[in-house]
């Protein structure tokens, strides 16, 4: 048997059972870690955000980062560790890099992640605007003014427009 043989062999017994949900950097997420305390075991949620996923088969990690009363922790968890009870994501962030250790120099509101289209329980439920109209923050007043004009309201100005296209459309 050749080395890369057992090598897979390997991986594929150390690899975890249930599969962890799908999130990519800049996802929140809240990881339920088992804590041993003597006999006694329990789980503990670690919530932050995700800023580093390392793709390596059985030895693949994540890496989630927390402001806890005004300290910055990461913690590295491997994907297949037993101690790992489960994970949730609780919201989707949209974010262009890979890696973001930038959020180590953050502090407050310029450390805030803007949300992805696309939410975790809520992908189904469209429950607003459709995707190709409108945006984020708008009523469907001003959906509607775009949609029956039929273009889109941007460049400077874009508020009051927004506004006169509501009042419009309500009249």
């Amino acid at each position: 048997m050749s080395a890369h043989r057992i090598l897979t062999s390997i991986d594929k017994a150390t690899r975890r059972q249930s599969p962890l949900p799908d999130f990519r950097p800049g996802d929140s997420i809240k990881v339920w870690a088992k804590i041993r305390e003597g006999e006694k075991t329990r789980l503990q949620a670690f919530e932050g955000v995700c800023i580093r996923r390392v793709h390596k088969g059985s030895r693949s990690t994540f890496t989630v980062r927390k402001i806890s009363y005004g300290v910055g922790v990461e913690r590295i968890f491997p994907d297949n560790s037993p101690n790992i009870e489960r994970v949730e994501v609780t919201a989707r962030g949209r974010v262009h890099q890979a890696k973001l250790f930038y959020l180590r120099d953050l502090t407050g509101k310029a450390a805030r992640i803007k949300e992805r289209e696309g939410n975790t329980s809520d992908a189904g439920d469209s429950g607003g605007t459709p995707s190709g109209e409108g945006g984020e923050g708008e009523t469907p007043a001003a959906a509607a003014g775009e949609a029956k004009t039929g273009e889109r309201i941007k460049g400077r100005g874009k508020r009051r427009r927004k506004k006169e296209a509501a009042a419009g459309a309500a009249e």
